[in-house]
């Protein structure tokens, strides 16, 4: 076998290999549209809608940078910088505290929430998402991707997931898992927030960069920060305010 053959032996046999146990970062931007989210709020005074109007006017898309970094078994999805910094580059701020872990070789997750003034660390079993896949495509970052939807039951959200089954990994960014390919592209109740995949880098990974930081905060379970979520919402209703102002959406 001459060596223009080898090579693309070679390149054929380790590419299914490869396909199969993907592992590298992505980066994606958060979009978050708060005059939608505001005008959804049927709770809310229009008085308080029309504010949010004039105090956002044509800037209303805030942008985040996030990363989800990926082997075949485990997940971190965090901010790409701990600074916020304006369009601009004229301010910054330190970012909330927000990791979302997944492990699929133990079945646990661990998160880490900075919400209503207080630290949470969530630690528990992994749930078991259920995803309608539908029959529409889309290309994202260079990948046909499918669609599927959920809806999220405690903060009634519906969610719409774009995977890429070229990325056989069941990851995705916020908190959506599940799919049989990674998801490249998450909408939140009909664009009221987008995350999208501009960035994808597959690459051998190190221990290190897998790896979660110490974290500080009171420990609960999904259950108890499903409970926090919902009391939260239901006394925001009840006084008529936004309660995605100290929590995220």
């Amino acid at each position: 076998m001459n060596t223009m053959k080898k090579t693309i032996f070679l390149l054929l046999f380790s590419l299914p290999v490869f396909a199969q146990e993907p592992e590298g970062i992505i980066t994606y931007e958060r979009t978050q549209y708060w005059t939608k989210i505001q005008q959804r709020l049927t709770f809310l005074s229009q008085e308080e809608k029309d504010r949010a109007k004039m105090t956002f006017g044509s800037r209303d898309g805030y942008k985040e940078k996030m990363k989800l970094v990926f082997s075949p078994t485990q997940s971190v999805y965090t901010y790409l910088s701990d600074q916020g910094e304006s369009e601009d580059g004229r301010w910054s701020w330190r970012q909330d505290d927000y990791i979302i872990q997944r492990d699929f070789a133990k079945e646990t997750l661990t998160e880490l929430h900075e919400m209503m003034g207080k630290t949470y660390v969530v630690q528990d079993s992994l749930p078991a998402p259920k995803w309608k896949i539908l029959n529409q495509l889309k290309d994202i970052a260079g990948h046909v991707c499918m669609k599927a939807e959920t809806e999220e039951p405690v903060k009634g959200q519906k969610l719409t997931a774009w995977f890429a089954d070229d990325l056989p990994v069941s990851f995705g960014p916020e908190r959506s898992f599940g799919l049989p390919g990674i998801i490249l592209e998450l909408d939140i109740n009909d664009g009221d927030v987008v995350v999208t995949a501009t960035k994808i880098e597959l690459k051998k990974l190190t221990d290190k960069e897998l790896a979660l930081p110490k974290m500080k905060g009171k420990k609960i379970t999904e259950k108890e920060y499903n409970r926090l979520i919902s009391e939260h919402i239901q006394d925001s209703m009840k006084s008529h305010r936004n309660p995605y102002w100290s929590l995220r959406y």
